[in-house]
């Protein structure tokens, strides 16, 4: 069974033209729409942390897998970074004056964008969509 990827409507393997829309059918489109629906699992598992290694590791072959395993390292690596700077900040901060805790709160806050992004990527995963993250989805880690 193949499906279109302008509109999504099922096709059967024989035809070369979507008879909802009218589209180009190739073999890839088939492949692809496959390998999304085989490896959701592992893509949405991508964005929970360091789970993003089982992905990494155990869907190698998986384009749809090793997309969203790329973006779910690129944000893991950036929570790590952010926690790190956090840390350091808050306690230069706070060892300058504690009255300047409000400061703390607001970078805090910024830990909310994480999550957001985590989200997103879930989403993304969950329907079979390879789309990049906001901020974070340019970078490549892998290939």
């Amino acid at each position: 069974m193949k499906y279109c990827s302008k509109c999504g409507a099922q096709c059967a393997d024989e035809v070369k033209f979507c008879s909802s829309c009218g589209s180009s059918l190739d073999a890839t489109q088939t492949s692809d729409k496959q390998d999304a629906e085989q490896n959701k699992a592992m893509a949405i598992l991508s964005y929970l942390g360091i789970l993003v290694l089982i992905p990494i590791f155990a869907a190698k072959d998986s384009k749809f897998a090793r997309f969203h395993a790329n973006q779910g390292l690129v944000l893991c690596i950036a929570s790590i970074i952010y926690g790190v700077a956090y840390s350091v900040l808050s306690t230069i901060i706070l060892a300058i004056s504690w009255r300047l805790y409000f400061l703390v709160s607001i970078l805090g806050f910024l830990s909310i964008g994480f999550l957001v992004l985590c989200v997103i990527g879930i989403i993304n995963a969950a329907n079979g969509q390879e789309k990049e993250l906001p901020i974070i989805g340019k970078f490549r880690i892998l290939k």
